[in-house]
């Protein structure tokens, strides 16, 4: 049976349609929970203050190797942190709604009523193998777009399918990127428009909500996560029925 794009966006608007509540109170749950995370991990508003002051740098254009080298140790030490704190708390949150979302799909396409916490809860066991997962796909794909911008799109279509074959197929972390490079490579035309609507979707609502929400910060920062990751629940579901039926 000849597998269709416009047939695999109708199982995903349908099972997300179906599933709208379950997907949104799992989307709310985990992006609650990496704003907390990321604001327990953060450095405090005083050590932040240090940032604001004014370094070796001068005025103008300034490269961002050189505006790095220009801080102090202790100024680099707090952004490290930062940083650190945010790629973290970024990552559990992804971890939580991926395992989340591979839990809930099998579910409830046998007919199970599953809810967005107990699908969270059943993701356990395999949430550390998932964690190492995600980690390296993010650092894979951040290096290849360090490289260029390219690269980075095209390690994050081919290695899409890894948390779906590690899930149904029980592999392991490395076997499942391989896994999901030959069989990403081998269906182009299904994996990549999907992988690049969701990259767009996502530039999209971060220029669209830089500005637009005049909440306080918190508030702000579960609303903005959990709407990404409705959009990223979005693409797990299709990427979930692709493999289901490339399998």
């Amino acid at each position: 049976m000849s597998i269709t794009a416009s047939s695999l966006y109708r199982d995903t608007g349908n099972f997300f349609r179906h599933q709208f509540v379950t997907i949104l109170l799992m989307a709310l749950l985990t992006a609650f929970i990496s704003v907390i995370i990321g604001h327990a991990l953060t450095p405090s508003a005083e050590q932040l203050a240090v940032l604001a002051m004014p370094g070796d740098a001068g005025s103008g254009r300034t490269s961002l190797i050189a505006l790095l080298q220009s801080l102090t140790p202790e100024q680099q030490q707090v952004l490290l942190k930062a940083s650190a704190a945010g790629t973290f708390a970024s990552l559990v949150g992804n971890t939580l709604l991926l395992g989340g979302m591979l839990m809930l799909i099998p579910q409830v396409s046998a007919g199970q009523r599953v809810s967005a916490l107990r699908a969270i809860g059943a993701s356990a066991p395999v949430l550390p193998k998932m964690l190492l997962l995600v980690f390296l796909i993010t650092l894979l794909v951040q290096l290849g777009t360090m490289v260029m911008v390219i690269p980075g799109i095209f390690l994050a279509v081919l290695l899409a399918l890894a948390p779906m074959l590690m899930q149904a197929d029980n592999l392991g972390v490395v076997a499942a990127l391989r896994a999901s490079w030959r069989l990403a490579w081998r269906n182009l035309r299904l994996v990549a428009p999907a992988v690049l609507l969701w990259i767009i979707a996502k530039l999209v609502l971060i220029v669209v909500a830089s500005g637009a929400l005049a909440l306080p910060p918190t508030v702000a920062a579960v609303l903005l996560t959990a709407l990404g990751n409705l959009i990223s629940a979005v693409l797990i579901i299709y990427l979930s029925r692709l493999t289901m039926l490339l399998r």
